[in-house]
C-alpha cells in the first residue's frame, strides 16, 4: 500500500462522516429552497425563485441576528480577554485550576436554565424592582434587545475564554521580560507583544462564538419574549409551525451563506494581521 493511499484510508471515515452528516443534509436544503410549499403543508417539487423573493419577509430577523450577533461576539471577546490574561499571565500557577473550574461550571447547567434565571433578574422582580426602590422608575429590561444581548454573553462567555486563554498560556514569558529589559512601559508590551501574539485565539474565540450565535433560537425566544428574534427563530416557526418548507429552506441558505462570506472576510482580515506581525518581527 503506497503513502498516497494510507493518507485516503485515513482520510475515508471523516470524509464520509462529512459527506452524510454536513454535505447531503445542506444539498437537501438547497433543492428545497427552489421548491414550493404543499397545500397541507411541507414541499412539493419545483425550480423558482420565488421563496428567495420572499427574504425580505423575514428581514427584522436577519436584522436582529446581524447586529446582535456581532455585537454579542464583541462583548464577549472584551469581556474575555481580560479575564483570559489574569488567569494565563498574572495568576498563580497553583491557582489556575481552581479558577478555570470555576469559568466551566456555568457549562454544567442547562442553557435553558441559566436563560430563566435571566429571565427573573432582568424581570419585573429583579433588577427594575431594586432601581424602583432606589428611585428609578420605569425601567424595563427584559424582552429587549439588551436582555438578549447579556443572555447571548453569559451563554457563550466560556468558549471565548478558552481559546484566548490557550493562546497566552503558552505565551512565552521571557518575550515580556525581553520587552520590560529594553524600556518598554506595560502598556507598550501588551500592544506590541502580548496582543499580537494572542490574535490566532482571539480569532479561533470570536468565530466559535459568532457561528453559533448566527444560529441561536434559545436566548432570543426566552429573554426576547417574541419582541426579539433572530432567524433561528424564524426558521423554527417556518419548519414546525407554518410548515413552510421551501421558504424556510431559502432563509437557511442565505444565512449559510452570509456566515460563509463573513467567516472568509474576517479570517482574510486575520490573515493580513499575522502576516504585518511577521514581516515586524522579521525586521
Amino acid at each position: 500500500m503506497t503513502q498516497r493511499q494510507r493518507n485516503w484510508l485515513l482520510v475515508a471515515p471523516a470524509a464520509a462522516w462529512l459527506l452524510v452528516m454536513l454535505v447531503l443534509p445542506l444539498s437537501v436544503v438547497l433543492v428545497f429552497s427552489f421548491g414550493e410549499r404543499a397545500p397541507a403543508g411541507g414541499y412539493v417539487p419545483a425550480f423558482t425563485l420565488e421563496q428567495y423573493a420572499n427574504l425580505p419577509a423575514r428581514l427584522a430577523a436577519f436584522k436582529n441576528t446581524l447586529i446582535l450577533a456581532p455585537l454579542g461576539t464583541l462583548a464577549a471577546m472584551l469581556i474575555a480577554y481580560p479575564l483570559a490574561y489574569l488567569l494565563a499571565v498574572r495568576t498563580d500557577p497553583r491557582w489556575k485550576t481552581i479558577l478555570l473550574v470555576l469559568v466551566i461550571v456555568p457549562f454544567w447547567t442547562s442553557i435553558l436554565i441559566r436563560s430563566y434565571a435571566w429571565l427573573f433578574i432582568l424581570g419585573g422582580q429583579g433588577i427594575p424592582a431594586l432601581l424602583d426602590a432606589i428611585g428609578i422608575e420605569g425601567v424595563r429590561l427584559i424582552y429587549t434587545p439588551f436582555a438578549v444581548l447579556i443572555g447571548i454573553v453569559y451563554g457563550y462567555l466560556p468558549l471565548m475564554v478558552f481559546p484566548i486563554y490557550v493562546s497566552l498560556d503558552r505565551l512565552d514569558k521571557g518575550l515580556l521580560e525581553a520587552s520590560a529589559d529594553l524600556g518598554a512601559r506595560p502598556l507598550a508590551t501588551f500592544l506590541q507583544v502580548t496582543l499580537p501574539l494572542s490574535i490566532p485565539g482571539v480569532a479561533t474565540g470570536c468565530m466559535l462564538v459568532f457561528i453559533l450565535l448566527m444560529g441561536e433560537f434559545l436566548i432570543p425566544a426566552l429573554l426576547g419574549g417574541g419582541k426579539v428574534f433572530f432567524v433561528g427563530n424564524a426558521l423554527v416557526d417556518l419548519f414546525l409551525q407554518s410548515r413552510n418548507w421551501a421558504f424556510g429552506s431559502a432563509v437557511a441558505v442565505t444565512l449559510i451563506a452570509i456566515m460563509l462570506l463573513t467567516v472568509t472576510l474576517y479570517m482574510r482580515l486575520i490573515g493580513r494581521l499575522n502576516a504585518q506581525r511577521d514581516d515586524v518581527s522579521i525586521m
